[in-house]
Protein backbone atom coordinates (compact mmCIF):
# COMPACT_ATOMS: atom_id res chain seq x y z
CA UNK A 1 0.00 0.00 0.00
CA UNK A 2 1.55 3.26 -1.17
CA UNK A 3 1.28 6.43 0.91
CA UNK A 4 1.34 10.12 0.06
CA UNK A 5 4.41 12.15 0.94
CA UNK A 6 2.71 13.87 3.87
CA UNK A 7 1.58 10.50 5.29
CA UNK A 8 5.07 9.04 5.00
CA UNK A 9 6.46 12.07 6.78
CA UNK A 10 3.92 11.64 9.58
CA UNK A 11 5.25 8.12 10.15
CA UNK A 12 8.86 9.31 10.03
CA UNK A 13 8.19 12.09 12.53
CA UNK A 14 6.52 9.62 14.92
CA UNK A 15 9.83 7.73 15.09
CA UNK A 16 11.94 10.83 15.70
CA UNK A 17 13.07 11.50 12.12
CA UNK A 18 13.46 15.20 11.37
CA UNK A 19 11.20 16.18 8.44
CA UNK A 20 10.47 19.22 6.31
CA UNK A 21 7.28 20.38 8.01
CA UNK A 22 4.11 20.97 6.07
CA UNK A 23 0.31 21.13 6.12
CA UNK A 24 -2.11 19.53 3.64
CA UNK A 25 -4.57 21.73 1.74
CA UNK A 26 -7.48 20.75 -0.52
CA UNK A 27 -8.15 24.15 -2.11
CA UNK A 28 -6.48 27.53 -2.59
CA UNK A 29 -8.00 29.08 0.54
CA UNK A 30 -6.79 26.20 2.71
CA UNK A 31 -3.37 26.58 1.10
CA UNK A 32 -3.13 30.23 2.17
CA UNK A 33 -4.32 29.39 5.69
CA UNK A 34 -1.75 26.58 5.86
CA UNK A 35 1.02 28.93 4.70
CA UNK A 36 0.12 31.46 7.39
CA UNK A 37 0.07 28.76 10.08
CA UNK A 38 3.38 27.35 8.87
CA UNK A 39 5.01 30.78 8.98
CA UNK A 40 3.78 31.29 12.54
CA UNK A 41 5.11 27.90 13.63
CA UNK A 42 8.40 27.73 11.73
CA UNK A 43 9.25 31.29 10.69
CA UNK A 44 9.50 30.28 7.03
CA UNK A 45 9.00 33.15 4.58
CA UNK A 46 8.75 31.09 1.39
CA UNK A 47 6.63 27.97 0.88
CA UNK A 48 6.91 24.90 -1.33
CA UNK A 49 3.66 23.67 -2.89
CA UNK A 50 3.77 19.93 -3.62
CA UNK A 51 1.14 17.88 -5.45
CA UNK A 52 0.17 14.80 -3.44
CA UNK A 53 -0.13 11.88 -5.85
CA UNK A 54 1.31 8.36 -5.85
CA UNK A 55 4.00 9.02 -8.44
CA UNK A 56 7.59 10.16 -8.56
CA UNK A 57 9.01 12.93 -10.73
CA UNK A 58 6.34 15.41 -9.65
CA UNK A 59 8.64 18.38 -10.13
CA UNK A 60 9.22 17.47 -13.79
CA UNK A 61 5.48 17.61 -14.41
CA UNK A 62 4.97 20.96 -12.69
CA UNK A 63 3.72 19.45 -9.46
CA UNK A 64 6.31 21.05 -7.15
CA UNK A 65 6.71 24.84 -7.11
CA UNK A 66 8.12 27.53 -4.83
CA UNK A 67 5.92 30.42 -3.65
CA UNK A 68 7.59 33.57 -2.32
CA UNK A 69 4.46 35.21 -0.92
CA UNK A 70 0.86 34.40 -0.02
CA UNK A 71 -0.48 35.55 -3.37
CA UNK A 72 1.78 33.06 -5.14
CA UNK A 73 0.74 30.36 -2.68
CA UNK A 74 -2.92 30.93 -3.63
CA UNK A 75 -2.20 31.07 -7.37
CA UNK A 76 0.08 28.03 -7.51
CA UNK A 77 -2.14 25.90 -5.27
CA UNK A 78 -5.12 26.80 -7.43
CA UNK A 79 -3.22 25.73 -10.54
CA UNK A 80 -2.00 22.41 -9.14
CA UNK A 81 -5.16 21.24 -7.35
CA UNK A 82 -7.44 19.64 -9.91
CA UNK A 83 -4.79 19.31 -12.63
CA UNK A 84 -3.92 15.98 -14.25
CA UNK A 85 -0.27 15.66 -13.32
CA UNK A 86 1.81 13.80 -15.90
CA UNK A 87 5.21 12.52 -14.74
CA UNK A 88 7.61 9.82 -15.99
CA UNK A 89 5.87 7.44 -13.56
CA UNK A 90 2.24 8.05 -14.58
CA UNK A 91 0.21 7.05 -17.62
CA UNK A 92 -0.23 9.45 -20.52
CA UNK A 93 -3.45 10.68 -18.91
CA UNK A 94 -1.62 11.51 -15.69
CA UNK A 95 -3.10 11.54 -12.19
CA UNK A 96 -5.61 14.05 -10.88
CA UNK A 97 -4.32 16.10 -7.95
CA UNK A 98 -6.82 16.29 -5.09
CA UNK A 99 -4.57 17.91 -2.48
CA UNK A 100 -1.24 19.69 -2.03
CA UNK A 101 1.30 19.83 0.75
CA UNK A 102 2.31 23.35 1.79
CA UNK A 103 5.84 22.88 3.11
CA UNK A 104 8.42 25.12 4.75
CA UNK A 105 11.45 26.37 2.83
CA UNK A 106 14.49 24.52 4.20
CA UNK A 107 17.07 25.82 1.72
CA UNK A 108 17.80 28.91 3.77
CA UNK A 109 21.26 30.59 3.79
CA UNK A 110 23.68 29.74 6.57
CA UNK A 111 27.22 28.95 7.61
CA UNK A 112 27.69 26.04 5.16
CA UNK A 113 26.41 24.82 1.81
CA UNK A 114 23.33 22.62 1.64
CA UNK A 115 23.80 19.04 0.40
CA UNK A 116 21.26 16.56 -0.96
CA UNK A 117 21.58 12.81 -0.46
CA UNK A 118 19.57 9.76 -1.53
CA UNK A 119 18.56 7.08 0.97
CA UNK A 120 16.17 4.13 0.93
CA UNK A 121 15.49 1.11 3.13
CA UNK A 122 14.15 -2.07 1.57
CA UNK A 123 14.49 -5.84 1.54
CA UNK A 124 17.29 -7.44 -0.44
CA UNK A 125 15.48 -10.59 -1.57
CA UNK A 126 18.74 -12.13 -2.78
CA UNK A 127 20.25 -12.22 0.70
CA UNK A 128 17.11 -12.20 2.84
CA UNK A 129 18.36 -9.12 4.68
CA UNK A 130 17.20 -5.54 4.98
CA UNK A 131 19.33 -3.05 3.10
CA UNK A 132 20.01 0.66 3.28
CA UNK A 133 20.87 2.07 -0.14
CA UNK A 134 22.34 5.57 -0.19
CA UNK A 135 24.19 8.01 -2.40
CA UNK A 136 25.74 11.46 -2.39
CA UNK A 137 23.70 12.20 -5.54
CA UNK A 138 20.39 13.15 -3.94
CA UNK A 139 17.60 14.95 -5.73
CA UNK A 140 18.25 12.95 -8.92
CA UNK A 141 16.59 9.84 -10.35
CA UNK A 142 18.47 7.02 -8.65
CA UNK A 143 18.13 4.96 -11.85
CA UNK A 144 20.21 7.53 -13.73
CA UNK A 145 22.82 7.53 -10.97
CA UNK A 146 22.97 3.72 -11.10
CA UNK A 147 23.38 3.77 -14.88
CA UNK A 148 25.95 6.53 -15.26
CA UNK A 149 27.82 6.64 -11.92
CA UNK A 150 27.24 3.31 -10.13
CA UNK A 151 30.30 3.85 -7.91
CA UNK A 152 28.35 6.63 -6.15
CA UNK A 153 25.73 4.21 -4.83
CA UNK A 154 26.48 2.46 -1.53
CA UNK A 155 24.62 -0.30 0.28
CA UNK A 156 24.61 -1.45 3.89
CA UNK A 157 22.99 -4.79 4.70
CA UNK A 158 21.43 -5.40 8.09
CA UNK A 159 20.85 -8.76 9.73
CA UNK A 160 17.17 -8.60 10.77
CA UNK A 161 17.92 -10.77 13.81
CA UNK A 162 20.46 -8.23 15.10
CA UNK A 163 19.21 -4.93 13.73
CA UNK A 164 21.13 -1.86 12.65
CA UNK A 165 24.39 -1.60 14.60
CA UNK A 166 25.86 1.79 15.62
CA UNK A 167 28.99 1.31 13.52
CA UNK A 168 26.83 0.84 10.40
CA UNK A 169 25.06 4.19 10.92
CA UNK A 170 28.46 5.84 11.40
CA UNK A 171 29.78 4.15 8.24
CA UNK A 172 26.90 5.59 6.21
CA UNK A 173 27.53 9.10 7.56
CA UNK A 174 31.25 8.75 6.77
CA UNK A 175 30.63 7.53 3.19
CA UNK A 176 28.40 10.56 2.63
CA UNK A 177 31.37 12.79 3.47
CA UNK A 178 29.91 14.30 6.63
CA UNK A 179 31.70 15.52 9.72
CA UNK A 180 31.01 17.38 12.95
CA UNK A 181 27.41 17.96 13.92
CA UNK A 182 26.14 16.87 10.49
CA UNK A 183 27.85 13.49 11.06
CA UNK A 184 26.10 13.05 14.41
CA UNK A 185 22.78 14.15 12.93
CA UNK A 186 23.08 11.66 10.09
CA UNK A 187 23.83 8.70 12.39
CA UNK A 188 20.72 9.58 14.40
CA UNK A 189 18.70 10.05 11.20
CA UNK A 190 19.75 6.63 9.83
CA UNK A 191 18.95 4.84 13.10
CA UNK A 192 15.51 6.45 13.36
CA UNK A 193 14.75 5.82 9.69
CA UNK A 194 15.57 2.12 10.02
CA UNK A 195 13.44 1.84 13.15
CA UNK A 196 10.53 3.48 11.30
CA UNK A 197 10.93 1.00 8.42
CA UNK A 198 10.92 -2.07 10.67
CA UNK A 199 8.26 -1.05 13.17
CA UNK A 200 5.80 0.21 10.54
CA UNK A 201 6.06 -3.10 8.61
CA UNK A 202 7.02 -1.23 5.46
CA UNK A 203 8.29 -2.78 2.27
CA UNK A 204 10.15 0.39 1.30
CA UNK A 205 11.13 3.82 2.60
CA UNK A 206 12.69 6.11 0.00
CA UNK A 207 13.89 9.60 0.97
CA UNK A 208 15.04 11.68 -1.98
CA UNK A 209 16.43 14.02 -1.02
CA UNK A 210 17.76 13.72 2.48
CA UNK A 211 18.96 17.27 3.10
CA UNK A 212 21.90 18.62 5.05
CA UNK A 213 20.81 22.17 5.78
CA UNK A 214 23.09 25.18 5.92
CA UNK A 215 23.18 24.84 9.74
CA UNK A 216 24.08 21.12 9.59
CA UNK A 217 20.66 19.63 10.33
CA UNK A 218 19.67 16.40 8.56
CA UNK A 219 16.06 16.05 7.45
CA UNK A 220 13.72 14.22 5.06
CA UNK A 221 12.52 16.63 2.38
CA UNK A 222 10.51 13.94 0.61
CA UNK A 223 9.13 10.53 1.60
CA UNK A 224 8.01 7.67 -0.62
CA UNK A 225 6.62 4.91 1.58
CA UNK A 226 5.04 1.52 0.84
CA UNK A 227 3.46 -0.46 3.67
CA UNK A 228 3.36 -4.27 3.40
CA UNK A 229 -0.31 -5.12 2.67
CA UNK A 230 0.06 -8.40 4.58
CA UNK A 231 0.82 -6.51 7.81
CA UNK A 232 -2.11 -4.09 7.72
CA UNK A 233 -4.17 -6.29 10.04
CA UNK A 234 -1.84 -5.26 12.85
CA UNK A 235 -1.18 -1.71 11.60
CA UNK A 236 -4.74 -0.43 11.42
CA UNK A 237 -3.61 3.16 11.92
CA UNK A 238 -1.76 2.91 8.59
CA UNK A 239 -4.57 1.05 6.82
CA UNK A 240 -6.73 4.14 7.39
CA UNK A 241 -4.24 6.15 5.30
CA UNK A 242 -5.14 4.27 2.11
CA UNK A 243 -6.27 6.60 -0.69
CA UNK A 244 -8.41 4.56 -3.09
CA UNK A 245 -8.49 7.46 -5.56
CA UNK A 246 -4.84 6.78 -6.34
CA UNK A 247 -5.33 3.09 -7.13
CA UNK A 248 -6.55 1.19 -10.18
CA UNK A 249 -10.38 1.25 -9.84
CA UNK A 250 -10.74 -2.27 -11.23
CA UNK A 251 -8.23 -3.60 -8.69
CA UNK A 252 -10.09 -1.79 -5.90
CA UNK A 253 -13.40 -3.30 -7.01
CA UNK A 254 -11.86 -6.79 -7.25
CA UNK A 255 -10.40 -6.44 -3.76
CA UNK A 256 -13.82 -5.51 -2.36
CA UNK A 257 -15.18 -8.73 -3.90
CA UNK A 258 -12.42 -10.80 -2.30
CA UNK A 259 -10.57 -11.45 -5.56
CA UNK A 260 -6.79 -11.22 -5.87
CA UNK A 261 -6.47 -9.18 -9.06
CA UNK A 262 -3.64 -7.29 -10.73
CA UNK A 263 -4.27 -5.40 -13.97
CA UNK A 264 -1.78 -6.05 -16.80
CA UNK A 265 -1.38 -4.90 -20.41
CA UNK A 266 -2.23 -8.08 -22.31
CA UNK A 267 -5.09 -9.54 -24.36
CA UNK A 268 -5.93 -12.82 -22.58
CA UNK A 269 -7.91 -12.68 -19.34
CA UNK A 270 -6.97 -15.25 -16.68
CA UNK A 271 -9.18 -16.81 -14.03
CA UNK A 272 -7.26 -19.24 -11.84
CA UNK A 273 -7.31 -20.64 -8.31
CA UNK A 274 -3.98 -20.39 -6.53
CA UNK A 275 -1.14 -17.92 -7.06
CA UNK A 276 1.35 -20.53 -8.27
CA UNK A 277 -1.03 -21.88 -10.89
CA UNK A 278 -1.88 -18.31 -11.89
CA UNK A 279 1.79 -17.57 -12.59
CA UNK A 280 2.13 -20.82 -14.57
CA UNK A 281 -1.00 -19.92 -16.56
CA UNK A 282 0.47 -16.54 -17.44
CA UNK A 283 3.58 -18.33 -18.74
CA UNK A 284 1.32 -20.65 -20.73
CA UNK A 285 -0.40 -17.69 -22.38
CA UNK A 286 2.96 -16.14 -23.29
CA UNK A 287 4.12 -19.40 -24.87
CA UNK A 288 0.89 -19.55 -26.87
CA UNK A 289 1.67 -16.16 -28.39
CA UNK A 290 -0.63 -14.10 -26.22
CA UNK A 291 -0.10 -11.65 -23.38
CA UNK A 292 -1.82 -12.00 -19.98
CA UNK A 293 -4.30 -9.19 -19.36
CA UNK A 294 -4.39 -9.77 -15.64
CA UNK A 295 -3.43 -11.88 -12.65
CA UNK A 296 -6.65 -13.15 -11.07
CA UNK A 297 -6.76 -15.70 -8.26
CA UNK A 298 -10.35 -16.59 -7.34
CA UNK A 299 -9.22 -18.67 -4.36
CA UNK A 300 -10.55 -22.03 -3.28
CA UNK A 301 -14.28 -21.27 -3.51
CA UNK A 302 -14.90 -20.84 -7.23
CA UNK A 303 -18.72 -21.01 -7.07
CA UNK A 304 -21.11 -19.39 -9.59
CA UNK A 305 -21.30 -16.08 -7.72
CA UNK A 306 -17.51 -15.78 -7.47
CA UNK A 307 -16.94 -16.85 -11.08
CA UNK A 308 -19.52 -14.33 -12.30
CA UNK A 309 -17.82 -11.56 -10.31
CA UNK A 310 -14.47 -12.57 -11.83
CA UNK A 311 -15.96 -12.55 -15.35
CA UNK A 312 -17.30 -9.03 -14.85
CA UNK A 313 -13.93 -7.80 -13.58
CA UNK A 314 -12.02 -9.34 -16.50
CA UNK A 315 -14.46 -7.98 -19.10
CA UNK A 316 -14.04 -4.41 -17.83
CA UNK A 317 -10.76 -4.47 -19.76
CA UNK A 318 -11.56 -3.72 -23.45
CA UNK A 319 -8.22 -5.22 -24.54
CA UNK A 320 -9.29 -8.76 -23.54
CA UNK A 321 -9.71 -10.95 -26.65
CA UNK A 322 -10.07 -14.31 -24.88
CA UNK A 323 -10.49 -15.72 -21.38
CA UNK A 324 -8.63 -18.76 -20.04
CA UNK A 325 -10.09 -20.39 -16.92
CA UNK A 326 -7.57 -22.77 -15.35
CA UNK A 327 -8.78 -24.44 -12.16
CA UNK A 328 -7.22 -27.25 -10.14
CA UNK A 329 -9.92 -29.13 -8.26
CA UNK A 330 -8.34 -29.91 -4.93
CA UNK A 331 -10.33 -28.12 -2.25
CA UNK A 332 -13.13 -27.36 -4.71
CA UNK A 333 -14.60 -30.04 -7.02
CA UNK A 334 -14.18 -29.43 -10.76
CA UNK A 335 -17.83 -30.21 -11.53
CA UNK A 336 -18.92 -27.46 -9.13
CA UNK A 337 -16.60 -25.00 -10.85
CA UNK A 338 -17.90 -26.06 -14.26
CA UNK A 339 -21.48 -25.53 -13.11
CA UNK A 340 -20.43 -22.17 -11.71
CA UNK A 341 -19.01 -21.18 -15.10
CA UNK A 342 -22.19 -22.27 -16.87
CA UNK A 343 -24.48 -20.47 -14.40
CA UNK A 344 -22.37 -17.30 -14.51
CA UNK A 345 -22.36 -17.33 -18.32
CA UNK A 346 -26.15 -17.67 -18.44
CA UNK A 347 -26.66 -14.95 -15.82
CA UNK A 348 -24.49 -12.52 -17.75
CA UNK A 349 -26.06 -13.22 -21.13
CA UNK A 350 -23.87 -13.19 -24.21
CA UNK A 351 -20.10 -12.92 -23.61
CA UNK A 352 -18.42 -11.68 -26.76
CA UNK A 353 -14.98 -13.21 -26.23
CA UNK A 354 -13.95 -16.88 -26.56
CA UNK A 355 -13.66 -18.80 -23.29
CA UNK A 356 -11.36 -21.78 -22.75
CA UNK A 357 -11.88 -23.78 -19.56
CA UNK A 358 -9.29 -26.21 -18.25
CA UNK A 359 -10.38 -28.14 -15.16
CA UNK A 360 -8.10 -30.75 -13.63
CA UNK A 361 -8.47 -32.68 -10.40
CA UNK A 362 -11.49 -34.05 -8.54
CA UNK A 363 -14.36 -34.88 -10.94
CA UNK A 364 -12.53 -33.32 -13.91
CA UNK A 365 -14.18 -35.79 -16.32
CA UNK A 366 -17.65 -34.82 -15.11
CA UNK A 367 -16.71 -31.15 -15.39
CA UNK A 368 -15.59 -31.54 -19.01
CA UNK A 369 -18.84 -33.29 -19.85
CA UNK A 370 -20.85 -30.46 -18.26
CA UNK A 371 -18.99 -27.82 -20.28
CA UNK A 372 -19.20 -29.78 -23.55
CA UNK A 373 -22.95 -30.39 -23.17
CA UNK A 374 -23.85 -26.89 -21.96
CA UNK A 375 -24.57 -25.55 -25.45
CA UNK A 376 -22.56 -22.43 -24.62
CA UNK A 377 -19.66 -20.98 -26.60
CA UNK A 378 -17.15 -22.39 -24.13
CA UNK A 379 -14.29 -24.72 -25.04
CA UNK A 380 -13.03 -27.30 -22.57
CA UNK A 381 -9.50 -28.64 -22.16
CA UNK A 382 -7.88 -31.23 -19.91
CA UNK A 383 -4.14 -30.87 -20.52
CA UNK A 384 -2.05 -27.72 -20.17
CA UNK A 385 -0.82 -27.93 -23.76
CA UNK A 386 -4.35 -28.47 -25.04
CA UNK A 387 -5.42 -25.26 -23.32
CA UNK A 388 -2.43 -23.44 -24.80
CA UNK A 389 -3.27 -24.64 -28.31
CA UNK A 390 -6.86 -23.45 -27.97
CA UNK A 391 -5.74 -20.03 -26.73
CA UNK A 392 -3.40 -19.78 -29.71
CA UNK A 393 -6.19 -20.79 -32.10
CA UNK A 394 -8.70 -18.19 -30.87
CA UNK A 395 -6.09 -15.43 -30.95
CA UNK A 396 -5.17 -16.19 -34.55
Amino acid sequence: MNLHEYQGKEILASFGVRIQRGIVAHNAKEAVDAAKQLTAETGTGWHVIKAQVHAGGRGKGGGVKLAKNLKEVEEIAGQIIGMNLITPQTSAEGKKVHQVLIAEDVYYPGASETNEFYMSVLLNRGTGRNMIMYSTEGGMDIEEVAEHTPHLIFTEEIDPAVGLLPFQARKIAFNLGLSGNAFKEMTKFVSSLYKAYVESDSSMFEINPVLKTSDDKIMAVDAKVSIDDNALFRRKQYAEMRDLREENPIEVEAGALGLNYVDLDGNVGCMVNGAGLAMATMDLIKQAGGEPANFLDVGGTADAKRVEAAFKIILKDPAVKAILINIFGGIVRCDRVAQGVIDAYKNMGNINVPIIVRLQGTNADIAKELIDNSGLDVQSAVQFQEAADKVKAVLS
